[in-house]
């Protein structure tokens, strides 16, 4: 297996160490580029329900592409993605996270975060965040359960303006690195993990 040691940046910060490898010959864990997007989006397309993903256009994973890491087969097959997506200047989002059906089982979607949260760090990033209808994965990843208002930059980017708002029945999950305030403290917030 090889990995693309090329700098990953967000906000263009130094190299970090190198990514993590994904299990099994011939998988590289990679920055997406815009020649990725209809793999991913068919990804994302064909997870929709099983996944509990939010449906993306072609056109924004196009435009939002080199966001995204993936692992891929030495031949360029999209097996995993996703998008490290910037909510503010402290804080970014796992979004799209699916892994295709035949390749689960493989530590694939642990290689995918490790990689975020690698990239995250590098950039900067106080908190990692998700949004998820089952926090297990995230919890052990090493997330904390936490409430949606603890993430103001998520709730409102998105949150406002869905359909599902206050009824969508996802955890808000985060990580943040060792030493790391995860949120500006606020009277009576009690931490949930």
């Amino acid at each position: 297996m090889t990995t693309d040691h090329t700098p990953l940046s967000l906000a263009s910060p130094a190299p970090g160490p190198p990514p993590r490898t994904a299990p099994g010959e011939g998988l590289v864990v990679r920055l997406a580029t815009e020649a990725d997007a209809q793999a991913i989006h068919q990804l994302i397309l064909d997870n929709l329900q099983v996944g509990h993903l939010l449906p993306r256009s072609l056109a924004d994973v196009t435009a939002r592409a080199s966001r995204f890491t993936v692992v891929a087969t030495a031949g360029g097959d999209v097996m995993a993605c996703a998008e490290l997506a910037p909510l503010g200047s402290h804080v970014a989002e796992v979004r799209s996270l699916v892994v295709r059906e035949g390749a689960r089982g493989q530590g694939l979607a642990h290689v995918i975060v490790a990689e975020l949260r690698r990239r995250a760090r590098a950039g900067h990033y106080r908190t990692l965040c998700a949004f998820t209808h089952d926090a297990r994965f995230f919890v052990r990843f090493g997330f904390s359960i936490v409430p949606h208002t603890w993430l103001p930059e998520k709730v409102a980017a998105d949150c406002w303006s869905c359909p599902l708002f206050q009824k969508c029945g996802q955890y808000a999950v985060i990580d943040t690195p060792p030493g790391a305030a995860a949120a500006p403290e606020t009277p009576g917030r009690e931490r949930v993990s």
